[in-house]
């Protein structure tokens, strides 16, 4: 008994030891193709604080399209782990993926370790197979790890619940607000905490978060729109159009982005763009990005805060995918949607006791709805989701997560947040 103990405290040691009052920022470049990727290492970073998690340093709650995990060089003892998707992998799957190869900036913050560590980045194919690593080891003494000195970008806490260390650490950020806007974007920048917070479970657990509005200066107002020959110089260089999709909008100037926010706490980042162009994107644990001036900007900020902060899917289907997601024989690793490949990892727990797989969505279900039914009772099986009418099936007839329309975010997608919230606070 004695020994186990003394191994727990080791392990804890170990961790604690890496939970320092420094930051290592590490740079990437993802490229490849449709079929090939490659991972490289751009450069290291390194600035005082550190306001990640430090408690389940060794564990992710999600598999997500990617992990990076450090271990101690000497123990082997993982002492940190981040799971994470990407823009590249998704533009993997786009038809430009067949013709060409690109290559995407990736930025990942971890606590400075306090010896030789080891680094692996991994990316995932969509079958959660391996299909690309890179490992490198960290010296905190390496002369060539770059110390930051930053002056921190004006910015305004919107919310305060307690210290970074202590609290999750949300960044609303400015795009495309001129020096003049400030006073705008602090508004808007409201609203959108105030959008977030309105939503369960983040209202119940506020006491868990700080909100930090950062107005980050651009030369130009509003961002660039492609497809009409608008380019503008924004703070972080985003632009509708990413994959030639008109509502996409994105920034790939992930670098020059962590590099105007350095000084501030932040763990997740909304960016705000001032226009009233509809539009936004999403990607689990890099950005939410939205427009900050259009008349559904609300419940869109939310729905792409449930991407990038919860990893949420998106339940709605299209069917016009250059090529499909899922498949039948892997369950996703997103917890709102399941291919019933491993259902049980899912909501099964959650369902009435008597229930029809695939659920109908007809009209007695919206009745149902209409007539106050507790949203407990109508959570089960609907085909459709992942952008596909067959194959992939959703917890509810409607949910944030699926139309603009819906009211709040459903019983499973609820549970989801919360999961990922106990995860970084306890």
């Amino acid at each position: 008994m004695r020994h186990v103990f003394c191994v727990l405290l080791t392990v804890l040691f170990s961790v604690a030891m890496y939970a320092q009052s420094q930051t290592l920022r590490v740079d990437y470049v993802f490229s490849g193709t449709d079929k090939a990727t490659e991972i490289s290492l751009d450069r290291l970073y390194s600035f005082d604080g550190w306001a990640g998690r430090r408690v389940n340093l060794d564990k992710v709650p999600v598999k997500g399209n990617g992990q990076i995990c450090m271990t101690d060089l000497e123990t082997g003892e993982v002492v940190y782990r981040q799971a994470f998707s990407t823009l590249f992998q998704e533009w993997k799957t786009t038809e430009e993926a067949t013709q060409l190869r690109k290559a995407f900036e990736n930025t990942f913050l971890l606590p400075m370790p306090s010896s030789k560590a080891k680094v692996k980045v991994e990316l995932y194919d969509f079958f959660g197979n391996v299909s690309a690593s890179l490992t490198h080891v960290v010296d905190p003494e390496d002369i060539l790890i770059r110390h930051v000195d930053p002056v921190p970008a004006p910015h305004r806490y919107l919310l305060k619940s307690g210290s970074p260390e202590e609290k999750i650490d949300v960044a609303i950020v400015a795009e495309g607000y001129t020096k003049e806007e400030a006073g705008q974007f602090y508004i808007d920048a409201q609203a959108a905490v105030d959008a977030i917070l309105a939503h369960e479970p983040f209202g119940s657990y506020r006491d868990r978060f700080n909100f930090v509005a950062i107005a980050l200066e651009s030369e130009d107002s509003g961002v660039s729109v492609p497809r009409e020959g608008v380019w503008k110089k924004t703070a972080v260089g985003s632009n509708y159009d990413t994959f030639y999709s008109d509502r996409y909008l994105t920034t790939s100037c992930v670098w020059k982005m962590h590099d105007a926010l350095c000084g501030i706490p932040y763990e997740h980042l909304v960016i705000l763009a001032n226009t009233d162009t509809y539009g936004g994107g999403g990607i689990f644990n890099s950005y939410t990005l939205t427009t900050a001036r259009h008349t559904a900007f609300k419940p869109v900020v939310v729905h792409e805060f449930g991407h990038s902060f919860a990893g949420l899917a998106d339940e709605y289907y299209y069917d016009d995918q250059f090529v499909e997601y899922y498949y039948p024989d892997m369950e996703p690793w997103e917890q709102n949607i399941t291919t019933l490949y491993d259902f049980g990892s899912k909501w099964d727990d959650m369902l009435p006791k008597v229930i029809q797989i695939p659920t109908p969505v007809d009209g007695d279900v919206w009745e149902k709805i209409r007539e106050g039914a507790s949203m407990d009772s109508l959570v089960g099986v609907y085909e459709g989701a992942g952008y596909q009418s067959k194959g992939v099936y959703r917890p509810y007839p409607d949910c944030r997560m699926k139309t603009n329309a819906a009211e709040s975010f459903c019983p499973v997608c609820q549970r989801a947040i919360a999961r990922i919230i106990l995860f970084y606070t306890e």
